[in-house]
């Protein structure tokens, strides 16, 4: 990883541009440092957008408007990017994040627009085994394709605490509209919980 200099906006734009540059070169191992620069981009962005919440909060913007200018509702904007005391703890509830809990969410719902049920139910954990088996998992996600159409791909996911259990929201794009994947991991990291609803309507 490049080293990292100067205010969290030069930095940004010192990676994009490292990210046009290695956009522009086409042949040899130009298309993984495209890969990485990207990666980069993408996590200074979010740190720069974390920091620009963080000074609205701090004027005394409200959840709702930064919802507003994020496009998205004033919960999901506190869940992304709020900072909720745990009231057992005194300790800030971002603290219990699980580990990895995005990458384990895009690779369960990626087996899931495979229609690979067996990968997809891998880390679920009893309760969840139970109640819904690979047919059920299946004509789930037949009644999704047949509400919005095929699957195109994925946004970027936000993860957040919901007191003992971590939640990954990834957006779900398809051909006629848009959906949110929400899984819900317990501490041992097995799957609690797993929904695919339209935007703003997840549980």
């Amino acid at each position: 990883m490049p080293e990292v200099t100067g205010t969290p906006g030069e930095a940004l734009a010192e990676a994009a541009a490292r990210l046009a540059e290695q956009a522009s070169t086409g042949t040899g191992s130009a298309p993984m440092d495209a890969v990485a620069a990207a990666a980069e981009t993408t996590r200074l962005a979010d740190d720069l957008l974390r920091r620009a919440v963080e000074a609205a909060r701090a004027a005394g913007h409200t959840w709702q408007e930064i919802g507003d200018v994020l496009g998205t509702t004033r919960q999901a904007a506190f869940q992304r990017f709020g900072r909720p005391i745990d009231p057992r703890t005194g300790s800030p509830m971002s603290a219990n994040v699980l580990p990895g809990a995005a990458d384990l969410a895009v690779g369960l719902l990626a087996d899931l627009a495979a229609g690979d049920w067996d990968a997809a139910r891998r880390d679920f954990d009893a309760t969840m085994r139970d109640a819904i088996g690979t047919d059920r998992l299946a004509s789930v996600w037949a009644q999704v394709i047949g509400t919005v159409g095929a699957y195109e791909r994925m946004g970027a996911p936000a993860v957040h605490q919901a007191g003992d259990h971590t939640v990954v929201d990834v957006p779900l794009h398809f051909e006629a509209g848009e959906m949110t994947g929400r899984v819900t991991y317990a501490p041992d990291a097995t799957v609690a919980g797993l929904y695919i609803t339209p935007p703003g309507r997840v549980p």
